[in-house]
């Protein structure tokens, strides 16, 4: 996980990754944060993210990318 949080600062520095809530529902990541985390996920972890993939779901938290990213790089 450590890792995941240095990629997501990377992506999006102004977001605070620590928050438990909802980080799109309460506007702290945005759509063009979403796109900079995908850009980095898909080339820290080598992994494409599938459109079926890009759901809300997925990028409300830190725990949620780095679930995602777990099952994507176990396919």
């Amino acid at each position: 996980m450590d890792g995941l949080m240095q990629v997501l600062k990377l992506a999006a520095p102004k977001v605070d990754w620590s928050v438990e809530g909802n980080l799109v529902e309460e506007g702290i990541l945005d759509s063009v944060d979403i796109i900079s985390v995908v850009s980095e996920l898909t080339s820290a972890y080598d992994i494409e993210i599938p459109a079926e993939e890009m759901e809300i779901e997925n990028f409300c938290s830190a725990q949620a990318i780095y679930d995602l990213v777990q099952r994507l790089l176990d396919e």
